[in-house]
């Protein structure tokens, strides 16, 4: 049984994220029907990570097994056939080794995060962006976000219903850089907590703002504590850039 790895870029807008469920549709069932209309039967289509509603992807990476051999050439045509009209792009496959797994192969993540930091309205990056009109301070919220740098436990930046087994992550790497009206944070890790991405931008947030300090950033992680972290930042402003194997 050959294994495909397939690269995949999405739009999440009215989405219910990565996986499939039954509140809604996911970017695993839209992928799913289009293998099963291009082959004839039902396959699985494995994520290498299950990003949430409303959350975009540049690079999430898959795996899938097929009953018989299809070349990489047909696989992609098929299933940007089939996706239709949803605004999914198959953008590359490749066999894979029989034991390549997209999700427990992956050696690193990267989410890029984007603010839109102006006084006028979104009128192109609506649902693609965190619109946030008053002046923000990026050098400030850069500063704090190396304190968030190397190995701790992050349960005051992980969500309630997180399921992992360990609060403890290493990250690799937060920026924060300006570009224009754009402010954009880039996270890189071996792996993430539900929403930890999200409330660390929530966080750094109310730094730029003025209404938190780099030490009020440390505090909160120091405490442990999820009700000692900031907001959760929109779902809208996410983006699964790369994976890395």
């Amino acid at each position: 049984m050959p294994r495909y790895r397939l690269t995949i870029e999405y739009d999440g807008t009215g989405l219910v994220g990565w996986q499939r469920q039954a509140n809604g549709l996911a970017v695993q069932e839209i992928l799913e029907t289009a293998v099963e209309r291009f082959c004839g039967e039902a396959a699985r289509v494995h994520g290498a990570g299950r990003t949430d509603a409303g959350v975009h992807a540049f690079g999430q990476v898959a795996h899938l097994d097929l009953t018989r051999d299809a070349t990489p050439e047909e696989i992609l045509g098929a299933l940007n056939y089939h996706v239709r009209p949803a605004a999914i792009a198959v953008v590359a496959v490749a066999r894979a080794a029989p034991e390549f797994d997209a999700r427990r192969s992956a050696i690193g993540r990267a989410y890029l995060y984007r603010i839109v930091n102006r006084r006028a309205p979104l009128a192109l990056d609506r649902n693609r962006v965190w619109h946030v009109a008053p002046p923000l301070d990026a050098e400030a919220m850069h500063a704090a976000a190396r304190l968030l740098l190397g190995k701790h436990d992050f349960t005051s930046f992980r969500d309630s219903l997180c399921q992992a087994k360990s609060p403890v992550k290493t990250l690799d790497r937060l920026d924060v850089v300006r570009v224009g009206d754009e402010i954009q944070v880039i996270a890189e890790a071996r792996s993430f907590l539900h929403h930890q991405v999200r409330n660390m931008v929530g966080t750094l947030k109310l730094v730029g703002a003025g209404k938190w300090t780099a030490a009020d950033v440390a505090a909160a992680l120091a405490a442990r504590d999820r009700r000692r972290g900031g907001p959760t930042a929109p779902a809208e402003g996410l983006y699964l850039v790369r994976v890395e194997y």
